[in-house]
């Protein structure tokens, strides 16, 4: 590509920038002058981004651009004028052009020259009915003397100097605005939506990282606090030794035993405070950087309403309606996955309401309401959710007719619809293929209703209600989280494993007593708001051991899914927490009652609970009759000592998948995250079994087990080594450094490792 073909690929993106921008003025401020077609300040700038986007198709060398813009802008400017009053067809004509000029920006979608001499054409006879139809755009010279007087001469093109600095030059208009700049003049870079998610996970992980100098903080202070019980218990040894003649050597030792007593004790305060400040700062500003990280995610509710206002008023006309649609909120942040996938549900509901909500005019007046149909999006944050509220004007749902499409589609015997409540009725819409329309239409009738808007807000992991008032109009309420990227959750234990249930799926948490629990046809319940509930083990759908608590009551977290409601017995509430959600590998498909996993402070691995799949095993489980009872009180066993294993990995992963697999089994597992790390482990604890990678940062697998060889008290311990290096070679090195077993990862299976375990050390029980 040459340079002069660059540069003007250059141009292209800029102008097609210039014109996203311009069009999305002129699409507003056109609907404005639709209501109040004389209002000064919507005229001005509508014909101020006309003129700019003239002077930049002129610079760029687009003249069906210059054309479009220029019969727009003398439109505009004779409506400045007084000479011209704005009607519907002006309107209609002039939001045509703007499409156009979207279109022309666009290369892949850019209209025929037909198009444009017929669109010119139009406004010609709009401007002046009864001039001769025009057949074709007045060339470039003509259309710069063809100016208008009041409009600001555009300056003459140039050579440009910069891609930068050309499109400030295109037209001596009013500051513009475009996805390069914010409201308050703030540049905007482009980043990729990979970086963003990679500098939150990374901006996470750093505050979860600063949670773990608390533990170092507090012994430090435990520290502190035995310095100073020893240097107490030496000046009260002092004190004993003065009644006795002491050497002069003795008295000197002992001076200097509490002289480096003391300077010790002063060394660790000053260093405790430093290490506390430091803590401190670093705590803050990781959090900082993790909100600013959060924050880059977070974008105006606005942006999902782009062309949404023009829709509803071009859909009503086409219609036969007149509607218009008003919002609140539009400043409203929302994270920008939430936002991409409320676009599509969002347009459904505005399209329902035009075609299915809005009456047409003289329905509306024989009502005695207003001709224009009023239709109401509203959104805000409550509880750290995003809520939305759609409303129309108008007719409202008919009952009845849902009544007899119910019983027509033989959804339920007519007996039954009959006594249906209202709330009852409403639900049946959310049905796949359920629709009132008797004719397929190009709005509506195509078996796609609410139940795909239901669909893509569950997937949100959010809601939506319907509710209306017959006559008056209807009422869509959705909540979704404002963000995907963090989830606020319950934190509980099961098995000695940390699960989180997302707060939107939890009815109540409570603790229930023995007497509580009853038998229903066999199954146990528990009496909860009028009704009895199902009570489950999370033991047995999340495949954990028993827990052994010896508590009288037991711990319930009821989770409700639409009609779907259970109570799940857990191990102990750990509390409610804000996680960071972090995607499962890819490579682990969907994991049963799993949705994602995250990192609580202390830098434990949580995973959290996909309640839609948890009620799908319940059900699965109920349906094979394979549902355990839970026992009431605590009167088991004993439990017996299990073996314990040390597992060393600096792969999180690898690291998490060995713990599970061998916790499953029924071993007490540890982890340790490299070398170094295993061996401070193993010096302070026991274990019956060494699980090694051999490379790992500060001390690799091989140095490990050569230490641990050389050990007196450990020389004796099993060791496996689970490596990526499968060569002969590699595995004659982890066997002669000590290791009673070698197993590459890459044939690394389930059965492979605890068969190696077993083999090693027997079953999990002593």
């Amino acid at each position: 590509m040459t340079p002069e073909q660059m540069r003007d690929a250059s141009l292209l993106e800029l102008f097609s920038l210039e014109a996203e921008a311009q069009t999305q003025v002129l699409s507003s401020g056109l609907l404005a002058l639709e209501r109040n077609p004389t209002q000064a300040d919507h005229l001005e700038s509508c014909m101020r981004a006309a003129h700019s986007l003239k002077g930049a198709a002129r610079i760029v060398g687009i003249d069906s651009g210059v054309s479009v813009a220029h019969v727009m802008e003398d439109c505009l400017v004779s409506a400045q004028e007084g000479r011209l009053l704005l009607r519907p067809e002006h309107i209609d004509a002039l939001l045509q052009g703007t499409d156009l000029l979207m279109r022309i920006a666009t290369p892949a979608n850019a209209p025929q020259a037909a198009d444009i001499e017929a669109y010119v054409a139009l406004m010609g006879r709009l401007l002046d009915p009864s001039a001769p139809p025009a057949v074709a755009a007045p060339p470039m010279a003509e259309l710069q003397l063809q100016a208008p007087t009041p409009a600001p001469a555009p300056v003459a093109p140039a050579p440009p100097v910069s891609v930068i600095d050309t499109p400030m030059e295109m037209a001596d208009s009013a500051p513009r605005k475009n996805k390069r700049t914010t409201e308050g003049g703030e540049r905007v870079l482009r980043v990729t939506a990979e970086r963003l998610n990679s500098l939150l996970d990374l901006s996470s992980k750093s505050l979860v990282e600063t949670q773990r100098l608390k533990p170092h903080l507090a012994t430090m202070q435990r520290l502190k606090r035995m310095q100073n019980n020893g240097l107490r218990a030496l000046e009260s040894l002092n004190v004993h030794l003065k009644e006795h003649a002491l050497s002069l050597e003795a008295q000197e030792a002992l001076e200097d035993a509490r002289r480096l007593l003391a300077e010790s004790q002063q060394l660790l305060a000053e260093k405790n405070a430093e290490l506390d400040e430091f803590a401190w700062q670093a705590s803050q500003r990781a959090q900082v950087l993790y909100d600013t990280a959060l924050a880059c995610r977070m974008r105006p509710f606005a942006d999902v309403l782009t062309g949404q206002v023009r829709m509803v008023r071009d859909l009503g006309r086409s219609l036969g309606k007149q509607v218009r649609l008003e919002i609140e909120g539009e400043k409203t942040q929302v994270d920008r996955d939430v936002l991409e996938k409320l676009e599509a549900p969002l347009t459904h509901l505005l399209r329902n309401a035009v075609d299915h909500g809005i009456e047409t005019p003289e329905q509306r007046v024989l009502k005695g309401k207003s001709e224009e149909g009023l239709i109401r999006l509203r959104a805000s944050h409550q509880a750290g959710l995003l809520v939305l509220e759609l409303s129309d004007d108008g007719n409202g749902v008919d009952l009845e007719k849902v009544r007899r499409s119910i019983v027509e589609r033989q959804l339920s015997p007519a007996e039954t619809a009959a006594q249906l409540s209202e709330e009852e009725l409403l639900t049946f819409l959310f049905l796949p293929g359920f629709s009132l329309r008797d004719t397929v239409t190009e709005v509506s009738g195509r078996g796609v209703g609410l139940d795909a808007v239901q669909h893509m807000v569950r997937q949100l992991r959010g809601a939506v209600v319907l509710e209306q008032t017959a006559g008056e109009g209807s009422r869509f309420h959705l909540e979704v989280p404002l963000t995907l990227s963090v989830v606020r959750s319950l934190v509980v234990k099961v098995g000695d494993e940390a699960y989180a249930f997302p707060l939107a799926h939890i009815e109540r948490m409570c603790d229930l007593e023995p007497q509580d629990i009853v038998q229903v046809e066999g199954r146990q319940h528990f009496w909860h708001e009028g009704r009895h509930v199902g009570l489950v083990a999370a033991s047995q759908l999340l495949n954990r051991p028993l827990s052994q608590s010896s508590d009288e009551t037991l711990k319930v977290v009821v989770i409700r899914e639409r009609d779907a409601i259970y109570g799940v017995a857990v191990e102990r509430f750990v509390g409610e927490r804000t996680l960071v959600v972090l995607p499962l590998d890819e490579r682990l498909g969907k994991v049963q009652d799993i949705s994602a996993g995250a990192l609580l402070d202390d830098g434990s691995v949580v995973l959290i609970v996909d309640v839609e799949d948890m009620l799908r095993s319940v059900d699965k489980l109920l349906n094979t009759g394979r549902l355990e009872r839970i026992a009431r009180h605590g009167n088991q066993a004993a439990e017996v000592a299990r073996k314990r294993i040390l597992v060393v990995d600096d792969s999180l992963t690898v690291r998490e998948l060995q713990r599970k697999l061998l916790l499953n089994r029924g071993y007490d597992v540890a982890v340790a995250v490299d070398g170094m790390d295993g061996w401070n482990a193993l010096r302070s604890e026991d274990f019956d079994l060494l699980i090694t990678d051999i490379d790992m940062p500060r001390m690799d697998g091989i140095e490990l087990v050569t230490l641990l060889r050389r050990d007196n008290r450990l020389q004796s311990l099993p060791v496996m080594v689970v490596s990526y290096k499968d060569r002969e070679e590699d595995r004659r090195r982890g066997l002669d450094a000590g290791a009673d077993y070698y197993l590459a990862k890459a044939s690394f299976h389930d059965d492979a490792l605890l068969d190696a375990v077993v083999e090693l050390i027997g079953g999990a029980r002593a």
